[in-house]
């Protein structure tokens, strides 16, 4: 059964995508994005420790909607799960990863780049398709894949610039995913002033993308 995009994500369309070298710097970061109104925060696997802080960061920051990528293996989906995630999120098409979503009805976002993989990945029951990586095709590609798939919801991924969301979000896609353009140096010591500014730049591209 379907979970759909959560109200967070599609309210604000911007998930943030943190990975970090180590999961102790995430609270600071997680604050100043919620704070600064991107409150879908995805926490990548591959930071040492994500699954053990979690609980912790959820109480810290509970107007962030709080969720976990790069998930491979259906034991991390459940232990993800189990820890409070919010929402999954993996870089490609994982059968046992979305079964353990649509299980407990927690949204679940897939990675895919062609048709046939979007189709899958759909059928499995994403909330909605990580357009992965997303730079390679460019936002025309998601008016190409609504014709065939029309009720399809996207969420491009890897390499969107936050001058490009706009573009994307005028295409049809329900948010953007944003790693670096949107994290910058925040966990190497650069300035949280910047990155609120940065994510304040990102809502501010998903208005002008969804204005008639």
């Amino acid at each position: 059964m379907r979970t759909a995009p959560s109200a967070t994500l599609a309210r604000t369309g911007v998930m943030a995508v943190l990975r970090a070298p180590d999961a102790r710097l995430y609270e600071p970061v997680v604050k100043a994005l919620s704070d600064s109104g991107v409150r879908c925060i995805e926490l990548t696997l591959t930071t040492p420790g994500t699954i053990e802080v979690l609980p912790h960061l959820i109480t810290a920051a509970p107007e962030a909607e709080i969720g976990v990528g790069t998930v491979l293996e259906e034991r991390d989906a459940r232990a993800a799960i189990s820890a409070g995630a919010r929402f999954l999120v993996s870089p490609g098409v994982i059968a046992d990863v979305a079964g353990v979503a649509t299980t407990h009805r927690v949204p679940v976002y897939p990675g895919a780049m062609t048709p046939t993989e979007v189709n899958s990945a759909w059928r499995l029951g994403a909330a909605a398709v990580k357009i992965f990586p997303a730079a390679t095709v460019g936002p025309d590609y998601i008016g190409q894949l609504t014709g065939p798939y029309p009720d399809v919801l996207t969420l491009p991924s890897g390499g969107v610039a936050l001058e490009d969301i706009p573009a994307w979000i005028a295409a049809g896609c329900v948010a953007v995913s944003l790693g670096g353009p949107l994290l910058g140096d925040a966990f190497t010591g650069g300035s949280l002033v910047a990155l609120r500014d940065r994510a304040e730049q990102a809502l501010a591209g998903v208005a002008r993308g969804r204005r008639p």
